[in-house]
């Protein structure tokens, strides 16, 4: 019995690895611009006053407990509230808020002027209006990372039935989903 003869395949050339760019800030800064994210704001109380930043690092952790993260600066002027509180607010922004995201991410601004309109929450946090969605957490822990804090919040109030859209964060400027 004669057995047919398969003719040999060469091997296909393996991939040439990419060199790609050293790591860096800029390189970070530059593939995370890539990256649409949603936008919340993180609120606080500060000796009686309400304080907040905008954040784009926002993270589900875990489902049970209901954890998530973000990150903080430690030269942001909420830094110190952040640091010093037990209970956060987090906010998932809609597209009609690219201004109050705005407002919140300059340094300087008067984040809690007329135009922002708030009342006060779970544990006196304050609760921003017209919001998609809103948490109040207990800080978990604050995790030294680099010159930014990455904070663990467990969620213990909230509510998610705002209406609208989620505003997202890309290319360096805020922008809206497309169907």
């Amino acid at each position: 019995m004669t057995v047919p003869t398969v003719p040999t395949v060469p091997p296909a050339p393996l991939p040439r690895p990419r060199a790609g760019r050293p790591g860096s800030p800029d390189l970070l800064r530059s593939v995370f611009r890539r990256h649409a994210a949603g936008v919340a704001v993180i609120t606080a109380q500060d000796a009686g006053r309400p304080v907040g930043f905008t954040a784009t690092s926002l993270n589900s952790v875990s489902a049970d407990p209901p954890l998530l993260s973000f990150t903080i600066g430690t030269g942001a002027s909420s830094w110190p509230a952040i640091r010093d509180s037990e209970y956060l607010g987090v906010h998932i922004l809609g597209e009609h808020q690219e201004e109050l995201a705005g407002l919140f991410a300059r340094s300087g601004a008067d984040r809690f002027g007329p135009a922002t309109a708030h009342t006060p929450g779970p544990y006196g946090v304050p609760v921003l209006d017209g919001v998609l969605a809103w948490l109040v957490c207990r800080v978990v822990t604050r995790v030294p990372a680099g010159e930014h804090r990455v904070i663990i919040g467990e969620a213990v109030a909230g509510d998610p039935a705002g209406a609208g859209r989620p505003l997202l964060y890309h290319q360096g400027r805020f922008n809206a989903l497309r169907d």
